[in-house]
């Protein structure tokens, strides 16, 4: 094993950290000479010590102006204390927004002991403001960050905490009994947010909120913190939800990092590959995959063990979905009623409007998507009788619409703009529930999960995505190609269809399996 210093043992390792800690609290840098007469130790000492700190990497010398600073692999180990998702990157924007909602600082802290360490810092907009440094130290106890993660603690931890706490007076205003802070945890427990009211610094008041992750630990806390005057009482409990609301926003990134990208094992399902392939529909009577040659127009379904033709079509297919146990099968020339054997005839009374999507909601009813003139959508239900009855009125054209297993809301996809909408029974309002960026591929497809979340396909992008019911991306799936088309889900499978018509000759090399209809566990 290497010896990390030479010289006397854990009396070196002392002074190399005396050493470091030094060089870190100047952010310019110190020369040997200033390192010498401030730790009070011999030139060939420091000499000694910095060539080895240098020398793995915890120092660097700048040469002109001979002066030592912290080094990369300082850096490096500082990020390894957070592992991905990191908790300060997923913390960059909601306090880049606070700051700038408010005109005060903005912190991240986390807990270290019995104290919390600010990890993240952006600094208000006004002169007097707000500044303490990243990587400093307070006491838990009397800051609004402190408080707010030992209100998110479970009970014993925190009781724990609290008994081992000296609760050291910082100024008149600082809460040392140990009965009133328990009380005021329970407050702030219940309305989310808790507030410094000038308990460490006199003249200063915070405002801050627990970040929680989805697994129901508390990872730190966010805080927003300036003059008492201007942080006014009444304005600290207008700001408190807000606080807490980005603060819950930031948790909700922190999932397990193993389920956010994945590159499963993909089965390619046995038969003809697919010029465009689209529309996967599952029919839980039959238990048949059904989906589509769009271009080549066919029908096809996979019944567990083979991939199988229906039927074949005059026109390119536009639109599948169930109705009284046989399918209705859209393309550019009409509306076909097909049976699981494959017998067609045509349907007659069908809406006139131009159709984008259909889909089933959970008690069977017919759903669409219409296009009208103004370039939007209209989406509404397809009663018997060929009536159409809208619902809601969408400003972009629409790809694919998909029912929640619940019934509570409707999902569409919108390429153009790379939105996922999400349109919920009872109210005419539409909700964007995520934008993806065109970058990332165009969003082709739509199937919901039990837990609400949506899952679409990304044309161009060579993977499948799950935005959770919050709006956030919380898994990616590489595929094996970069044409996927549309998705289902069947019980823990995901079913995927895939394009091989837009792929270049010299793409499928490396995507063979491009057209043809994959299966992946999930």
């Amino acid at each position: 094993m290497k010896q990390a210093l030479t010289g006397e043992g854990t009396g070196s390792l002392e002074k190399a950290l005396d050493v470091l800690d030094l060089v870190g609290n100047a952010p310019a840098g110190l020369s040997q000479n200033d390192i010498s007469e401030q730790l009070a130790l011999p030139r060939t000492t420091v000499y000694r010590l910095l060539a080895t700190l240098v020398s793995r990497g915890f120092l660097r010398r700048d040469p002109m102006r001979k002066m030592y600073c912290l080094g990369f692999r300082c850096f490096e180990m500082a990020r390894q204390a957070h592992a991905m998702p990191d908790l300060v990157a997923a913390a960059a924007t909601e306090l880049r927004a606070l700051r700038d909602l408010t005109g005060e600082t903005t912190y991240l802290a986390t807990l270290e002991g019995v104290e919390v360490i600010s990890l993240e810092r952006f600094d208000g907009a006004h002169s007097q403001r707000s500044s303490a440094s990243l990587g400093q130290r307070k006491p838990l106890f009397c800051t609004s960050q402190g408080k707010a993660i030992l209100s998110a603690m479970p009970s014993k931890e925190r009781d724990a905490l609290v008994r081992d706490i000296t609760l050291k007076p910082f100024t008149p205003y600082t809460h040392t009994d140990r009965r009133r802070l328990q009380a005021d945890l329970k407050i702030i427990a219940a309305r989310g947010w808790s507030m410094d009211d000038e308990e460490i610094v006199l003249g200063v008041r915070c405002v801050g909120a627990p970040v929680i992750d989805p697994e129901g630990t508390v990872r730190g806390a966010i805080s927003v913190a300036g003059p008492a005057w201007r942080i006014t009482r009444k304005r600290a409990e207008l700001l408190g939800p807000e606080v807490a609301e980005a603060a819950r926003r930031i948790g909700a990134q922190l999932g397990k990092p193993s389920s956010m990208v994945s590159d499963p094992e993909t089965t390619a399902i046995e038969g003809p590959w697919a010029f465009q392939g689209g529309l996967a529909r599952w029919c839980p009577s039959s238990k048949r995959l059904y989906w589509a040659d769009l271009l080549a127009p066919a029908l096809r379904y996979f019944d567990g063990t083979q991939d199988k033709l229906l039927l074949n079509v005059e026109a390119p297919i536009i639109g599948l979905g169930f109705r009284d146990g046989d399918l209705v099968l859209a393309h550019e020339a009409g509306v076909l009623r097909v049976t699981p054997e494959g017998l067609c005839a045509p349907v007659s009374n069908w809406p006139n409007e131009q159709l984008q999507a259909i889909c089933n909601a959970p008690d069977g009813k017919l759903w669409a998507a219409m296009a009208y003139s103004k370039g939007g959508s209209v989406v509404g239900e397809i009663k018997s009788g060929g009536l159409f009855d809208p619902y809601w009125n969408i400003d972009e054209p629409l790809q694919a619409l998909c029912w929640a297993p619940s019934g509570a809301f409707l999902c569409a996809t919108a390429p153009d703009s790379g939105n996922l909408l999400m349109l919920v029974i009872g109210s005419s309002n539409v909700r964007r529930l995520a934008s993806l960026p065109k970058g990332s591929g165009r969003v082709s497809g739509l199937a919901v999960d039990e837990q609400g979340g949506a899952w679409t396909a990304l044309r161009d992008g060579w993977s499948v995505v799950r935005v959770a019911p919050d709006g956030n991306l919380d898994r990616v799936v590489g595929l094996p190609v970069p044409c996927p088309t549309d998705v289902a889900l069947v019980e823990g499978m995901l079913y995927i269809t895939t394009a091989r018509q837009p792929v270049p000759l010299d793409y499928l090399e490396k995507a063979p399996l491009s057209g043809r209809l994959l299966s992946v566990s999930v």
